[in-house]
C-alpha cells in the first residue's frame, strides 16, 4: 500500500515516515523542501504543502491511506478542509488519520468525519519535544526559568503518537475513533528538569516565574495574544486526558507508552 504523510519532517511525521518504511510501505512524504527534508532512502518525496490545494492532487494519485494533521504554517488552521478532503476521496483514498493540534475541531476535521472514509483522531497532549524549548537556557544556565510549576502534564513521546499513526493507518478497528494520547507518566516541570539533571550527569536548577512575567517572555518571542491565552489554558485548566495517563497508546500499538526518562536519554545531545 501507498501511505502518504504530510508534515513529514515533523516531530511526528519524521518517526511515522521511518516506521512505516521498516514495516515494508511504500511512503511519499509531502515536504515544502524536499532537498533538505533528510528522510531515509526509499521514501517519494512530494514537494507540497496541505495549504496548497492545487499541488495535492498529484500528491493524492495512488495512495491508499493518508496521514493529515489539522493545522498549516506557523500553526493556523487549514481553510482548505473541504478540498482536502474532496481530493483525498476522488483518488480512492480509503483512510484517514488526523493528527490535531487544537481542542476545537477545524474545517479539516469536520470534513473528514462527513468524508465517508474510514478516519482517526490523534489528541496528543503535551509533546516530550517541547521541552526542547528549555535548551538553550540549561546550555547556557544550568537553569530553567518557567511558571506554573505545580501543574502535571502527561506528556507524550512523539515517536509514540506515530506509532499510533502507523498502527491505525495499517490495520483496521479504529474507524471513527479519536484517540487521545499520553505517557505513562504526569510531570511536573521540576519534576521533568530533575530527570534531565540526571539524564545530562549535572546539577539543574528550577527558577519560577508569575503568570505575568511568563506572559512577558511569550509576548518578547512573538507569539500572538490568542496563542498566549491557549497556553494559559492549558497551564491552569487543562482537560483532564492533559494531566491523565491514559492507556490508548499501549491498547492501540500493543507496546507500553515510553516514559520522559527515556526521552531525555535520547536527547541529551540537545541541552
Amino acid at each position: 500500500m501507498t501511505i502518504l504523510v504530510s508534515g513529514a519532517t515533523g516531530n511526528v511525521g519524521r518517526p511515522l515516515v521511518s516506521q512505516l518504511l521498516a514495516a515494508g510501505h511504500h511512503v511519499r512524504a509531502i515536504t515544502r523542501d524536499p532537498a533538505r527534508a533528510a528522510l531515509p532512502a526509499g521514501v517519494e518525496l512530494f514537494q507540497a504543502s496541505l495549504a496548497d490545494t492545487a499541488a495535492l492532487t498529484s500528491a493524492f494519485t495512488g495512495v491508499t491511506a493518508a496521514h493529515l494533521i489539522s493545522f498549516g504554517d506557523d500553526y493556523a488552521p487549514l481553510t482548505n478542509g473541504p478540498d482536502i478532503v474532496d481530493l483525498a476521496r476522488a483518488a480512492g483514498v480509503r483512510k484517514l488519520t488526523v493528527l490535531k493540534g487544537d481542542l476545537e475541531k477545524t474545517e479539516l476535521d469536520n470534513a473528514v468525519a462527513a468524508s465517508g472514509l474510514d478516519y482517526t483522531y490523534l489528541s496528543p497532549v503535551e509533546f516530550m519535544s517541547n521541552t526542547l524549548e528549555w535548551a538553550d537556557q540549561i546550555r547556557t544556565t544550568s537553569e530553567v526559568r518557567d511558571a506554573f510549576p505545580t501543574m502535571p502534564s502527561a506528556l507524550v513521546h512523539d515517536a509514540d503518537i506515530a506509532s499510533v499513526a502507523a498502527t491505525v493507518l495499517t490495520s483496521d478497528g479504529h474507524s471513527g475513533k479519536d484517540y487521545w494520547l499520553t505517557g505513562p507518566e504526569a510531570l511536573t516541570a521540576p519534576e521533568r528538569v530533575a530527570i534531565l539533571a540526571e539524564a545530562l550527569g549535572r546539577d539543574l536548577h528550577f527558577v519560577e516565574l508569575s503568570q505575568a512575567e511568563i506572559v512577558a517572555k511569550w509576548q518578547n518571542e512573538g507569539y500572538s495574544a490568542s496563542d498566549i491565552e491557549f497556553f494559559i489554558a492549558m497551564r491552569t485548566t487543562p482537560p483532564p486526558a492533559g494531566h491523565t495517563p491514559l492507556p490508548t497508546v499501549e491498547e492501540v500499538t500493543g507496546v507500553p507508552a515510553r516514559t520522559f526518562t527515556q526521552w531525555a536519554r535520547e536527547n541529551t545531545h540537545a541541552f
